[in-house]
């Protein structure tokens, strides 16, 4: 072999092998690219999905939101086909998430589902729309009818307070005639009498005591046989007497010093009721009262001296 012969094989040697290795390094660098650009895509993957996993996840809580806001006024609707629907719609939307959750990387299964669970979800979205127009409409009605009630409770109220006021005026129309029909009397007087039956001023030797009074007329009074009641108190505030028979003078029973029987024409009457004294009585203040058809007439202390 000559000299130029071994140049030039020599030289085709070297050209090969740069070319090889140039092939070579081309193959290293495209697979890396290659790998490159599969992990990009896996990531862009993955944050697609997980992209698309909130968005969905997050309409399906606030739907939920909307739906438990008015959860508690369930027991107004009468439809209970639409809480089954939204319970089923509910329970599928929660499984698909519960797949999806678990898969990290979007694929034609994956789109599927997000496909399907977007669907489910407009599903839900109407049953929610449909739940939330029935409870503004019973709202409206019970609003209606609460109005209607209070409307009523109104009317009886003003009822119940035109009743009271017609019973009190009853009441103290019926108190006014009951009053009318009260004796009236005049010139009370207490006077103590001797042994004798002469006037006596000195109340230790009084024998017998005797209240007077006069009968005014009245017309409205029922007239007949009246029973009038006397009471007398000592200074001591004890009862004199207390065999004079016993009455009745708001809603008790009481006793009386001395009573008697007088007939009343509705005209003008002078009346005496006496009690005999059956102990030495003591100077001072003696009250005086009358009473006559669970009325008190009058009621006055007189002194009474030594």
């Amino acid at each position: 072999m000559t000299k130029n012969q071994k140049v030039i094989l020599f030289g085709s040697i070297a050209v090969f092998l740069c070319l090889a290795g140039l092939i070579v390094s081309l193959l290293i660098t495209q697979n890396k690219e290659t790998e490159r650009a599969e992990e990009a895509q896996a990531r862009l993957d993955s944050l697609s999905m997980a992209n698309d996993r909130l968005q969905l996840t997050n309409e399906f809580n606030q739907l939920s939101s909307d739906f438990q806001q008015y959860e508690d006024q369930q027991v107004y609707l009468k439809n209970d086909s639409l809480i089954s629907q939204y319970n089923e719609a509910r329970a599928r939307i929660e499984q698909l998430l519960k797949e999806l959750n678990g898969e990290k990387r979007r694929n034609d299964t994956n789109v599927k589902r997000i496909k399907q669970l977007e669907g489910e979800i407009a599903t839900l979205k109407g049953i929610v729309k449909h739940y939330l127009e029935e409870i503004k409409r019973l709202g409206e009605e019970n609003e209606g009818l609460k109005r209607e009630i209070e409307q009523v409770q109104q009317k009886n109220q003003a009822l119940e307070t035109q009743n009271e006021t017609t019973r009190r005026d009853n009441a103290e129309l019926a108190q006014t005639v009951r009053l009318a029909k009260k004796l009236n009397i005049t010139n009370l007087s207490l006077q103590s009498y001797n042994k004798k039956d002469k006037v006596e001023k000195n109340i230790t030797k009084a024998r017998k005591l005797g209240v007077n009074f006069t009968v005014s007329p009245n017309n409205t009074a029922a007239a007949g046989m009246k029973d009038f009641y006397i009471r007398i108190v000592s200074p001591e505030g004890e009862l004199l007497g207390g065999n004079g028979g016993s009455f009745s003078y708001d809603g008790a029973s009481l006793a009386a010093t001395a009573h008697r029987k007088v007939e009343y024409d509705n005209k003008e009457a002078h009346v005496s009721i006496y009690w005999n004294v059956n102990s030495t009585l003591v100077p001072g203040g003696y009250r005086v009262e009358v009473f006559c058809d669970g009325y008190r007439l009058d009621s006055r202390e007189f002194q009474m001296k030594k």
